[in-house]
């Protein structure tokens, strides 16, 4: 994938896995639902989602407009939210995330940084 750096630990899908479940994940995950995950990348724009329940699914949570002082929350921080848009252009679920965690100075970062543990 070009636009962004795609988390890519074993077990994450694929971005081939991703555009082949779309219209799947589409159907499962309409705007307003709740979903509940766990972050899987970070960049400083916000964070990569793998969504419980649907697991060809990637989710983007952007830190723009969330609170003054807001990092993305590290690697494996578990999250909720809801669905607030589809981004048909990179197979993306955008998410509103309801608790960025507590952290409110930025982490460490380095470049690409991701999870890469097994999902269960």
């Amino acid at each position: 994938m070009t636009e962004y750096t795609w988390p890519n630990g074993v077990g994450d899908p694929t971005p081939e896995d991703i555009r082949r479940a779309w219209s799947a994940t589409v159907a499962a995950l309409p705007v307003g639902t709740a979903v509940t995950g766990k972050v899987i990348g970070r960049q400083p724009f916000g964070v990569f989602v793998e969504i419980d329940g649907v697991p060809d699914a990637v989710g983007l949570a952007e830190i723009f407009g969330s609170p003054s002082g807001t990092v993305p929350p590290p690697l494996g921080f578990a999250i909720s939210g809801s669905v607030v848009d589809h981004a048909e252009h990179n197979f993306q679920v955008r998410l509103r995330l309801d608790d960025w965690g507590d952290e409110r100075v930025p982490l460490p970062l380095a470049p690409n940084e991701r999870l890469r543990t097994a999902r269960p």
